[in-house]
């Protein structure tokens, strides 16, 4: 570990990413302590803040190459120029020799190479910060891919990943980062990265894909090969389509590129949804065309190690803001961001609606070409900060996706119109979802519970009934209790203004004329007052 926290800092130094930290967001004391940092003796690198962060990234390892391309997508949280400098780490990275790729193999299959496969290609197709694929062919004949976990990389992972909650830690004492809840993000980061690293999870999700999406013209996934899957190694179809971003021959091919745009979008909201399972890793080197209907043109869809879903609840929050959105009804907006408890209940919803209209509608009823994603969720995330939002984390795979899908929307079909695509399939998912149909899918997801408790239910009423019973006589013996009291207390009270009198009437008594004298002098009104006091007296 300290090593690695060496090379680390090292690595910091050299690129003097400490440039890149805002000064004037720190407290005193934190920018106090920067401002006499022995960083500031190295030379400060002439390239640009972004190139210098990226080259920084793909030096620390594969974790934070992830970490690079997670935050390539969230231009709501970066500057435009780190952001469009970080979307390079999607591209490929140096491979691991072809021989250690078939030691791998061999020890997970635990089988020969040769027994395993008719041929196999030493030489990778394709490179990643956390796997690389070859190309194989089965005994039986197919065409497959080999992918297979870079050999060493979970001891380094877990190293870095104890250092990133450290420095979360550390950011979320920062007033200004905490509403980004950094440690709530790490954990999630951790979760998502961990598991691509189990390609038995990539390969069941690749499944339940494949199962969500069998026979339609929107999507095909390949097959996975169970028999030659491992945690480390995964076996799956080899398919042959066009990279999305290769625009040159999907033109060539006369591809109905506004199509495949709208398509696109109805993909990604059917996964949402209709599926509550969507992929959330959706650059172009994940998506390919199949071009043999030009006319009717049909994504595939690789590398499933990141899937992402919502709870109920949010994935109707969701699409009642999306359809407010589209209807440009910004009090529901605000109304709806407030009874989820995104932002504080005490936040005044016609400011946060003004507010939110401010950013929206310029952009509401402009072509693709014209919308940038990025600059609306960071106008949103201002407005937010001003109104104490905090970040959602389990809408960060969602937010990273639907930046995934601008892009390629915008390369597509720079003039895709986005709401009057996903508009009409939105309000028939809420109508489906709140019509009979949904009552009707609801009452089936919940007959098996009700089915079990139905036998219980008159021992229910009838203990219900009971304690209702019971509560009732409590009540009734409370009631009681209380008037009783309350008629002691009354008592208590005459009996303490008779004594208060008695005594006043005994002492002026006694004051006006002592009690020797009063047979002698015979004054009738001080002997009447005595007589009353001491009769209030014995009353008493």
């Amino acid at each position: 570990m300290s090593l690695r926290l060496v090379r680390i800092g090292w690595i910091i130094a050299r690129h003097r990413l400490d440039t890149l930290i805002p000064m004037e967001r720190l407290p005193w004391w934190l920018r106090t302590l920067l401002w006499f940092s022995p960083l500031k003796l190295l030379p400060q690198d002439e390239r640009s803040r972004g190139v210098r962060l990226r080259l920084a990234l793909e030096s620390l390892g594969p974790i934070f190459v992830k970490l690079g391309q997670m935050l390539s997508t969230r231009r709501d949280l970066l500057p435009e120029d780190i952001a469009d400098e970080l979307k390079r780490l999607q591209d490929q990275v140096p491979p691991f020799p072809g021989d250690a790729a078939v030691a791998r193999v061999e020890k997970q299959l635990e089988m020969s190479l040769s027994e395993a496969f008719a041929s196999f290609d030493r030489v990778p197709l394709a490179s990643a910060s956390i796997a690389q694929v070859h190309a194989a062919t089965l005994h039986s004949g197919e065409e497959v891919v080999v992918k297979i976990i870079r050999p060493g990389i979970m001891r380094i992972m877990r190293q870095d990943i104890a250092l990133l909650y450290q420095v979360a830690k550390v950011l979320a004492k920062v007033p200004e980062v905490r509403r980004l809840r950094p440690v709530e993000v790490i954990r999630d980061y951790q979760s998502t990265l961990f598991d691509e690293l189990d390609l038995y999870k990539e390969a069941a999700n690749t499944s339940q894909l494949k199962r969500n999406f069998k026979d339609s013209p929107l999507l095909f996934v390949p097959t996975i090969y169970w028999p030659y899957t491992r945690r480390h190694v995964m076996v799956q179809e080899r398919i042959h389509g066009v990279p999305v971003a290769d625009m040159a021959t999907l033109t060539a091919c006369n591809t109905n590129l506004k199509k495949l745009a709208e398509s696109g979008v109805e993909l990604f909201f059917t996964q949402v949804f209709r599926d509550n399972f969507f992929h959330a890793d959706m650059h172009p080197g994940n998506i390919f065309v199949n071009c043999d209907d030009p006319e009717n043109p049909q994504y595939i869809a690789i590398d499933c190690g990141i899937v992402g879903s919502l709870t109920r609840e949010d994935q109707d929050y969701l699409a009642r803001n999306l359809l407010a959105f589209f209807h440009q009804d910004y009090y529901e907006v605000a109304a709806l961001h407030i009874e989820s408890g995104w932002v504080g209940e005490d936040t005044r919803a016609n400011e946060f609606a003004a507010a939110i209209r401010t950013v929206c509608e310029p952009i509401l009823e402009k072509p693709l070409k014209d919308i940038s994603f990025g600059q609306v969720l960071l106008g949103l995330f201002q407005t937010a900060r001003r109104f104490n939002m905090e970040v959602q984390p389990q809408l960060v795979l969602l937010q990273k996706t639907l930046l995934n899908i601008e892009g390629l929307g915008r390369q597509l079909y720079p003039d895709l119109d986005l709401w009057s695509t996903a508009k009409p399939f939105l309000e028939r998912w809420m109508k489906e979802r709140a019509g009979p149909r949904g009552l009707w899918d609801s009452f089936k997801r919940q007959a098996p519970e009700l089915s079990h408790q139905l036998p219980e239910l008159p021992m229910l009423a009838h203990k219900a009934l009971s304690r209702m019973e019971h509560e009732q006589r409590q009540r009734q013996q409370q009631s009681s209790a209380i008037t009783s009291i309350r008629r002691h207390l009354t008592h208590q009270g005459k009996r303490a203004y008779r004594l208060r009198i008695g005594l006043m009437l005994l002492a002026i008594a006694l004051a006006w004329q002592p009690l020797s004298q009063w047979a002698a002098t015979q004054q009738w009104p001080v002997l009447v007052a005595a007589a009353i006091g001491l009769l209030l007296l014995a009353w008493h």
